[in-house]
């Protein structure tokens, strides 16, 4: 027992700190909207890395493979569990409009700020060094890879407005006729290759620091963007702290608002798990159950109090209270199993859908959560001329930002055990897709894999409507109409990435299992 305790905390470093090393048995898991991305994540924990290296490789990756949602040009969120250090934090890297907007710009950009934002988790967290887990993502811009359906299908959604841009063709077009690239074809992406090579080597003063952020202006503005070297220079990451949901020895923990899709998945947990009736429910009234927690949540939106600035003394910002107080009570004193009371009075505003998420889980029992956004479909629609940057849009209240980026993760702090840890991107809909796959997975203990395909139904974001996806159980569906809900259909409903583990890592990796949604193309990865 003793020999077993003692490998739980064991998080030291190989024998060259930085080194890579073999591992043998259970390494962790990942998930990822781009297989490629995920792959390259598994290697990095099977030699040796954590699920912020993991994670981190993932992301510039996914820059790579999936530019069109991951762009260098964008920005996010992540929240890590540390189990050695005991502490669950979030960090906010979103991309925020420039300082100012010149009248040249003929299509404003965001302030880059994915780079900065994962270096600064990976400096934090981290076990290898940081040119490692990059290096991977250099190679395929490089060296080339077939692109995937993930990328072919965006490109195909916008791809007359991609096609009219000339940077754009000149990376994306291919073949005699200039089409853009699909599924399977190769994409060398030379320019963003060097790029990275400057990251791999420099560190994020290759792209915010220096002469380098000049040409980096200089690039962004020839593309018709708005940005200036002082905004390179104040995209600062934030560390913050999470918004806590316990429940017996488990503490769920979200990012808090902005953005504010971690304050509507904060409130409806809190509401499942208050109520306590998820897990004994049957399905008609889970799907019930999920539609009035998320009216209620939305309903909340824009309540929740700002982020109070650091003190003096360098103290961390206040934490916005979604679940503060009686707040859940207050919000469920009126629920009915039987029929809706839930009263939507507005529709909430069209949010950017546009985005990529990922799940990353290692041996020690770390785990880290993230979701990524360029703030609109291939942002601005234009590429930032000798850098390969794809331009972020800048964020506003038409619905471009990252309003609804969404991680979660679960522990139990007292014995620094992980549980979950999922993202989901999707707009509107992407709260109620986590919180339903979470639901399942930790309340009603189905398997991940089970739970994520399971059809799902989504409310609280417009008047009069409730959204299911085609083929909800009929028996569902009805349940639904009988309680007076206005049920219409649509395709999907979020996309969900999730590595979960029920029994807790590290001392049960057995319960251990990964999963990205099958509406999507990602890949989830176990290591055994």
């Amino acid at each position: 027992m003793l020999g077993g305790c003692s490998s739980w905390f064991d998080d030291s470093p190989p024998a060259e700190t930085g080194q890579l090393e073999v591992v043998t048995g259970f390494f962790g898991g990942v998930a990822a909207d781009e297989p490629q991305a995920a792959l390259i994540g598994r290697e990095i924990l099977a030699n040796g890395g954590n699920a912020a290296d993991a994670a981190t490789a993932m992301y510039f990756a996914m820059a790579v493979t999936l530019p069109s949602r991951a762009s260098l040009g964008g920005g996010g969120v992540c929240l890590a569990f540390d189990a050695k250090r005991g502490e669950t934090r979030a960090l906010d890297f979103t991309a925020p409009a420039p300082a100012v907007i010149p009248a040249s710009a003929d299509r404003p950009s965001a302030v880059p700020a994915n780079v900065r934002g994962f270096y600064v988790l990976h400096a934090r967290y981290g076990r290898l060094r940081f040119s490692q887990v990059v290096a991977p993502a250099d190679n395929l811009a490089r060296f080339g890879f077939q692109v995937s359906r993930a990328l072919a299908d965006d490109v195909a959604e916008v791809h007359d407005a991609l096609r009219a841009e000339p940077t754009v063709r000149q990376v994306f077009a291919t073949g005699p006729d200039g089409r853009l690239l699909r599924e399977g074809d190769r994409l060398v992406q030379l320019d963003l290759a060097a790029t990275l090579s400057r990251i791999r080597s420099e560190g994020p003063g290759a792209l915010y620091a220096g002469a380098q952020a000049g040409l980096v202006v200089d690039a962004v503005r020839s593309a018709g963007g708005s940005l200036d070297r002082s905004d390179l220079a104040n995209v600062k990451p934030a560390w913050r702290e999470t918004v806590r949901v316990g429940v017996g020895d488990e503490i769920a923990h979200f990012a808090p608002p902005p953005p504010d899709g971690g304050g509507i998945a904060a409130q409806m947990w809190a509401m499942l798990v208050q109520s306590s009736r998820y897990a004994d429910a049957a399905a008609d009234e889970r799907a019930h159950l999920i539609i009035e927690a998320a009216a209620r949540a939305f309903a909340q939106r824009g309540s929740w109090p700002p982020p109070a600035a650091p003190g003096a003394g360098g103290g961390r910002p206040a934490v916005p209270s979604p679940i503060a107080g009686d707040t859940i009570s207050r919000l469920m004193a009126d629920y009915r199993p039987d029929r809706a009371t839930a009263v939507v009075e507005r529709a909430a505003p069209a949010e950017n859908a546009a985005a990529a998420s990922l799940a990353a889980a290692d041996r020690f029992g770390n785990a880290v959560a993230c979701a990524v956004t360029p703030n609109s479909l291939f942002g601005t629609g234009r590429i930032a001329p000798s850098t390969g940057i794809i331009l972020a849009a800048v964020p506003d209240a038409g619905g471009r930002g990252a309003a609804m980026l969404v991680p979660m993760l679960i522990v139990n702090e007292n014995v620094n055990e992980f549980y979950f840890a999922g993202a989901a991107s999707g707009g509107v809909a992407a709260p109620t897709a986590l919180i339903q796959v979470a639901a399942r997975t930790m309340l009603a203990k189905e398997p991940a894999g089970t739970a994520i395909a399971a059809r799902r139904v989504h409310g609280g974001s417009s008047p009069r409507q409730v959204l299911a996806e085609p083929a909800l159980d009929a028996g569902v569906l009805g349940g639904l109409r009988t309680r007076g809900h206005a049920v219409s259909t649509t395709p999907r409903l979020g996309s969900v990435n999730v590595v979960a583990c029920p029994d807790g890592v590290p001392p049960n990796p057995e319960s251990c299992e990964a999963a990205s949604d099958p509406r999507g193309y990602g890949l989830a990865a176990m290591g055994r």
